[in-house]
């Protein structure tokens, strides 16, 4: 397979290879040759304002990982959900990162992230149907963009052309307790004029109609809440801002928070994980793990939030660009402790593991602490944990893997929580006992699944 470098700014021209990937060193070179390709490209100024200029040889935004190993378990469905190799730098990693590589979270490092996901998947967004180059086929936008990939990392992204906004059409309707997340990249030397990019949580009648061109949203209503982050802050290239905006009775509030995420600012990896949690009023963001926003009254009761976006005010110079990935939202309260100890079993999608691993992924620390937490409370409760696979791949690849992950969650929990292990028995079912049909994203990502049970 051929994979051309491009500057970061940049698609192929027609009659170039479909599986080119990005890579960006210097975008201040790229002024040079603007109009190299602009002949080759029929599509409409908007983006030719962005994606007109090709580049080949100069560095990478995201050095190259060696890629493990796809040859048990299973498939690049699963492996898109369960391993994005995104998180903070932390100094609590585990050894010496490989150069170019990003150091790799731990639990340990993620001790103060308590984010819990919603405990039904109901959408996610991976952009594997779409082909690279197109604009995915399940969105809308009021400007442009394409499927692409970025070297050294999993799947493929929607890099979002200039002032519009971006939203998944298939999102219709959001409970009073959902959790969004979702990758978010940028290009190595982003302008601190560029705007924020602001992800949009709205009660419309008519999505393009009541966003503007610039893609900001009319007058902040009070009918909507956004978030905005943007890898550098006023002071200049070792920080980064975010910003809340929310409606209420009384008008709408903006509150800024100026806050150095790691793995947003440093060159090689501009690229970090953002949860959303809303329950009802409440309103937490976190990026990586660290919690920038932790809102009681953010969202309106009375709003029947039904639409997800993300907004794009302008890139001040073209070399910049966002790039989203991985998006993934879950509705329901999760409610750990009625459910075991009540009900007799509990069953989350929010424990994740590496691509073919029993590796727990350190996002999943908060779900964890709160299983933790139940059994702290209740000392003479025992437990079950069993994993649980999607049907991707080899069934009995699938089966070990699922007891394997099982036998992990049990480690973790004794390791890194104090619960003894002889409170704990596991067992895996690997994909013969599924939640939802494993013909959607979403249903294999509700198959895989830790559950825990009451003996």
């Amino acid at each position: 397979m051929k994979n051309p470098t491009l500057l970061l700014i940049m698609i192929l021209c027609a009659g170039m290879s479909a599986h080119a990937q990005i890579r960006i060193n210097d975008p201040g070179k790229v002024v040079e040759r603007q109009a190299e390709n602009r002949a080759n490209r029929k599509i409409d100024q908007a983006v030719d304002k962005g994606f007109d200029k090709i580049e080949e040889g100069i560095g990478s935004l995201f050095k190259k990982k060696d890629k493990k190993s796809k040859n048990d378990g299973e498939s690049q469905t699963e492996q898109t959900d369960s391993e994005t190799n995104t998180g903070a730098a932390s100094a609590a990693s585990s050894g010496d990162a490989a150069p170019g590589t990003m150091p790799k979270p731990t639990l340990q490092s993620y001790g103060k992230f308590d984010f819990i996901p919603g405990e039904k998947v109901v959408a996610m967004e991976d952009f594997s149907q779409d082909a690279v180059g197109d604009f995915p086929a399940k969105w809308n936008t009021n400007s442009s963009g394409e499927i692409v990939t970025i070297e050294g990392t999993e799947g493929k992204w929607l890099m979002l052309g200039p002032d519009g906004v971006f939203y998944p059409e298939f999102i219709k309707s959001l409970p009073d307790n959902f959790t969004l997340e979702f990758d978010l990249a940028c290009t190595s030397e982003m302008s601190y004029y560029t705007a924020r990019l602001r992800t949009v949580i709205a009660q419309v009648a008519s999505p393009m109609e009541e966003f503007g061109h610039w893609g900001t949203y009319n007058g902040y209503k009070k009918d909507a809440v956004e978030v905005g982050l943007h890898p550098k802050d006023a002071g200049g290239d070792q920080g980064n801002t975010a910003f809340v905006v929310f409606g209420g009775q009384a008008g709408q509030e903006f509150m800024q928070n100026e806050k150095s995420f790691p793995a947003f600012h440093v060159p090689d990896h501009n690229l970090v994980k953002v949860s959303i949690w809303r329950q009802k009023t409440r309103l937490r963001l976190y990026v990586d793990d660290y919690k920038v926003w932790d809102l009681p009254r953010a969202f309106v009761p009375e709003t029947k939030y039904n639409f997800i976006a993300f907004a794009n005010g302008g890139y001040s110079v073209e070399s910049d660009r966002y790039f989203i990935s991985n998006i993934r939202l879950a509705v329901g309260a999760p409610d750990t402790r009625s459910k075991l100890i009540t009900e007799g079993k509990f069953s989350t999608t929010g424990i994740l593991f590496d691509v073919n691993s029993a590796n727990i992924k350190a996002e999943s620390y908060g779900v964890l602490k709160d299983i933790a937490g139940v059994l702290k409370e209740n000392a003479a409760v025992k437990v079950k944990i069993i994993g649980h696979t999607d049907s991707d791949g080899d069934d009995a690849n699938n089966l070990a893997l699922s007891k394997k992950r099982a036998e992990s969650v049990k480690e973790a929990l004794a390791a890194d929580f104090g619960i003894d292990k002889a409170r704990m028995e596991t067992d895996g079912k690997g994909e013969s006992e599924p939640a939802s049909p494993n013909t959607t994203s979403e249903g294999k990502a509700n198959n895989r699944r830790v559950e825990f049970i009451k003996l």
